[in-house]
């Protein structure tokens, strides 16, 4: 009987190109991340703000009122009705996101195929945060276990995407998850509607992460979920007697027979996966499920390439 631990901690990442590569800034061009619903920035973008303003996009005409500018005045429909309206135009305005990075005990997933889970997420994250940036959009970064552990406002500047990338190089996964508590503290912290991304394995109660998840979209947030499965997680194709221990608890570990124990675990993974899928169209969220063997940078061209058209 050999006992076998399907999960090993991190050797750590050394530089900002060990998780943002040339070729994944390559990959990227010509693709671009703009909101879907309407949100609040600080300086002119390309999304469309709740605010009006003197931008791109016509709204409506309105009635004119005592103490409006005359150069707002539509002199067009004067003269075809003898009545000032005034021209009103959505305003556009950059992004603010937030991408919002786990990293509880159960991202130092290495399994068989020697991928560790922690490792592609920051990768996820750092070319992430290198496409909003390049559009002149607004990138913080929220790190978390079962606290919020870090936390980099949202900077335009380009300067900033260092401090992200050290941020995610120096964070070293800790032990349990409170997914929902950090949600529910962004929906405080966030004063204003924007993007928030959420890169995770969710290995967490389905239900107080959807109650979550909901409070932060009655605020008025987008949010992108990315959640993370090792090949082991999702195939659980182990043949042979194994110990598997429990990342976020020293303590904890099984020692059995795969075998026996197959069937009943594909059954609670694949509910698991369409309670969190089914919760997150309710909400109007945008989800993807990515493998940790596949490539990041393939999956998220051909994720930014289909929310694009």
């Amino acid at each position: 009987m050999s006992n076998v631990t399907i999960c090993n901690l991190a050797n750590p990442v050394a530089s900002p190109s060990d998780i943002l590569h040339a070729q994944d800034i390559t990959s990227l061009q010509h693709l671009q991340l703009f909101a879907r619903t309407v949100v609040e920035g600080f300086t002119t973008g390309h999304h469309a703000s709740p605010h009006k303003g003197f931008s791109v996009e016509f709204r409506q005409h309105r009635p004119y009122v005592q103490g409006d500018e005359i150069r707002r005045l539509d002199w067009k429909v004067f003269g075809r009705s003898d009545r000032f309206y005034i021209r009103e135009y959505d305003e556009e305005t950059n992004l603010r996101a937030t991408i919002v990075l786990d990293a509880s005990g159960s991202m130092n997933c290495r399994g068989t195929k020697g991928i560790l889970k922690f490792d592609y997420a920051r990768k996820l994250a750092a070319s992430l945060a290198y496409l909003l940036m390049s559009q002149q959009d607004a990138v913080g970064l929220v790190t978390f276990d079962n606290r919020v552990r870090n936390v980099i406002p949202c900077q335009t500047k380009i300067t900033h995407l260092h401090v992200l990338l050290e941020t995610m190089i120096q964070t070293v996964p800790g032990k349990d998850t409170s997914l929902a508590p950090v949600i529910e503290s962004l929906a405080q912290r966030l004063k204003k509607r924007g993007l928030v991304i959420l890169i995770s394995d969710f290995f967490d109660n389905p239900t107080a992460i959807l109650k979550a998840v909901g409070i932060l979209r009655k605020k008025g947030h987008e949010i992108i979920t990315l959640q993370l499965w090792d090949r082991d997680e999702i195939d659980f194709s182990f043949g042979n007697w194994a110990r598997f221990e429990n990342l976020e608890n020293d303590e904890d570990f099984l020692l059995l027979d795969p075998a026996t124990v197959r069937q009943r675990y594909m059954e609670v993974q694949r509910h698991f996966v369409n309670e969190l899928k089914e919760g997150f169209r309710k909400h109007q969220i945008d989800s993807m499920s990515l493998v940790t063997d596949e490539s990041h940078s393939l999956a998220l061209r051909n994720y930014l390439a289909l929310r694009m058209r």
